[in-house]
C-alpha cells in the first residue's frame, strides 16, 4: 500500500506547508490550515499515473449550446445583469451587507419563477422562521402554490428537501448560516462557507438545478465573504444600496454565461422590490428653470448610461481654512478641480467655502464628470445659471485641458433622448448620426467657462495676490 503523508493545506488560497499553523503565511488568514492526506507516491511523482476518462473527449464543433441557454427569471434588471436569465445547473452568488434587501429580492425571483412556468422552486431559509418570511412574502405579494419553504441549517436535511420537492430552482439564504454535519468548523467560518458551497455546486452540477446564494459582505470583505467564493460559483453578483436611500444597483463582478459589467437598478419599497427601466430621472431634480450652482452630466455605470446633476455652492467666509464639503462625488478629485480652477479659469475661491453634491443618492467617481463639477462650483460663485438644456461632459487635467472620456456617443444619446439639446464635450468627437443635438467642443476650462457664459469675475488685487 502507497504511504500517506499529512500534508496541511490553506482553504483560502491552497498555500501548502509542512506543519500546522494557525495563520496562513501566504494570504494571512487565521483558522484556514487544514490537514489534507496525500499518498507519498501521488505526491512524489503527480500525473504519472493515467486513468481511464469516464467520458470521452469530443469536437467543440459538436457541443451543444443550447444546453446553457439563460432562462429569464422575471425580473427584468436582474436578467440583465445575469446576462437574459440564469442558466440550468448554474450557481450564482448574490452578496451584500446584511439588510440591504437581497432575501427580499429573491424571494421575488422564486415568486416570478413559479408563476410564469409549471415549475416549483424552493426557499431555504437558515435565517429566519418559515413564519417570518411568510409575512414578508404577503407583504411584497410573493405567495404561490409552486413556492416551497423551509426553514433549515443542516445542509443533509436541505438535500433532502431537494430530493423530495425537485425543484428547477434553489435559494438557499445565507451560506454563511449552513451547516456541512461532516466537515469540521464553526458556523460562517471559512472552512464552513467553502464546504457548503462546493456540495450546493456539485448539486447543481449534476441535477441541473439553479441555485442561488445569499452572501453576507463584512466591511472588508474577507471573513467567510464571497471573496473566498468566487472561483467556486458560476456568477457573483453584488448588491449595494444606502440604507437612508431606496435606490438598490446590482452589479455583475463575475459571470461565466455573460458580460460581467452590466448594472441593474432597483427601488426598495414597503411592499417589495420593483426594477426601474429609466433609472436616469432619479438623479435629476426637474425644474422649470436653470438655477445658479448646477451642471448636468452624463455618468457610465458599466454599459449603462446614467444622467445625473452636479450641484455646487460656494459661501464666502472669514475663516482662514475654508470648509470644502463633498456628498457622492470623490473628494481628492474634487479638491483638485478647485485648484485646477483658480490656477486655470481663474475662479478665485481662497476666501469661499465650497459645498458640492449629487442629486438623488447617485455617486459620480470617473473623470468624466470634473468638466461638469467645474463648471457648476464656476456658476455658483458667479451667480450665473448655465443655459438650460445643456449637458457636460470631459476630464479635466492638471493643466487646465479638457481630455476625451469613453463612450461618448452613448451618453450624449441618453442626453438627448431625456431631452437635453446641447453638449459640451472634449474635442474631437465624432458627429452624431442624428444632428438634433448642439455640439461645443472645448478644449480647456477657460474655454468652457467662456462658451457657457460663466466668465471668471476678476478677484480684487489682495485677494488674487493671496
Amino acid at each position: 500500500m502507497a504511504k500517506i503523508k499529512p500534508i496541511f493545506r490553506c482553504s483560502a488560497c491552497s498555500h501548502e506547508v509542512a506543519k500546522w499553523v494557525g495563520k496562513c503565511p501566504d494570504c494571512g488568514a487565521w483558522g484556514t490550515v487544514d490537514e489534507v492526506a496525500v499518498s507519498a507516491a501521488s505526491a512524489a511523482a503527480p500525473g504519472r499515473r493515467a486513468m481511464l476518462p469516464s467520458t470521452a473527449a469530443a469536437p467543440i464543433s459538436t457541443i451543444d449550446s443550447k444546453v446553457t441557454k439563460a432562462r429569464p427569471t422575471g425580473v427584468g434588471e436582474l436578467d440583465r445583469v445575469l446576462g437574459g436569465g440564469v442558466v440550468a445547473g448554474s450557481v450564482v452568488l448574490l452578496s451584500g451587507e446584511p439588510g440591504v434587501g437581497k432575501s427580499t429580492l429573491l424571494l421575488e425571483v422564486a415568486h416570478r419563477w413559479a408563476k410564469q412556468r409549471d415549475e416549483k422552486a424552493l426557499y431555504v431559509t437558515a435565517e429566519e422562521s418559515a413564519g417570518q418570511v411568510r409575512l414578508r412574502a404577503d407583504r411584497t405579494g410573493a405567495v404561490h402554490e409552486r413556492v416551497y419553504l423551509a426553514a433549515e441549517s443542516d445542509l443533509s436535511i436541505v438535500l433532502g428537501h431537494v430530493e423530495q420537492v425537485r425543484p428547477t430552482l434553489l435559494v438557499v439564504d445565507s451560506v454563511q448560516t449552513m451547516l456541512a454535519p461532516d466537515v469540521d468548523g464553526v458556523i460562517g467560518g471559512v472552512t464552513q462557507v467553502r464546504a457548503v458551497t462546493a456540495a450546493l455546486t456539485s448539486l447543481a452540477k449534476a441535477s441541473g438545478i439553479a441555485v442561488l446564494l445569499v452572501g453576507h459582505v463584512t466591511k472588508d470583505g474577507n471573513v467567510a465573504g464571497p471573496r473566498t467564493l468566487e472561483h467556486l460559483v458560476d456568477v457573483v453578483l453584488q448588491f449595494e444600496g444606502d440604507k437612508n436611500s431606496t435606490l438598490r444597483m446590482v452589479r455583475g463582478i463575475k459571470n461565466r454565461f455573460g458580460s460581467a459589467d452590466e448594472v441593474g437598478c432597483f427601488e426598495l419599497h414597503e411592499d417589495g422590490i420593483a426594477g426601474v427601466d429609466d433609472p436616469s430621472g432619479l438623479f435629476l431634480h426637474h425644474r422649470t428653470d436653470s438655477v445658479p450652482g448646477t451642471a448636468v452630466t452624463v455618468a457610465m455605470d458599466g454599459k449603462r448610461p446614467l444622467v445625473g446633476e452636479v450641484q455646487g455652492l460656494t459661501v464666502k467666509t472669514e475663516i482662514p481654512a475654508p470648509r470644502r464639503a463633498v456628498s457622492g462625488l470623490d473628494y481628492n478629485r474634487v479638491a483638485m478641480v478647485l485648484a485646477v480652477l483658480q490656477s486655470r479659469g481663474r475662479v478665485f475661491l481662497g476666501k469661499h467655502d465650497v459645498y458640492a453634491a449629487t442629486v438623488g443618492g447617485m455617486r459620480l467617481v470617473e473623470p468624466a464628470a470634473d468638466l461638469a463639477i467645474a463648471l457648476a462650483i464656476a456658476s455658483a460663485e458667479s451667480d450665473t445659471a448655465l443655459p438650460p438644456g445643456w449637458v457636460i461632459l470631459g476630464e479635466v487635467g492638471l493643466a487646465g485641458e479638457v481630455r476625451k472620456v469613453t463612450g461618448v456617443a452613448r451618453r450624449l444619446a441618453e442626453a438627448q433622448r431625456l431631452g437635453f439639446t446641447t453638449a459640451l464635450v472634449p474635442p474631437g468627437l465624432e458627429r452624431m448620426k442624428d444632428g438634433g443635438m448642439k455640439i461645443h467642443e472645448v478644449t480647456d476650462v477657460g474655454s468652457a467657462l467662456r462658451i457657457s457664459g460663466l466668465r471668471a469675475r476678476r478677484a480684487p488685487r489682495a485677494e488674487a495676490a493671496e
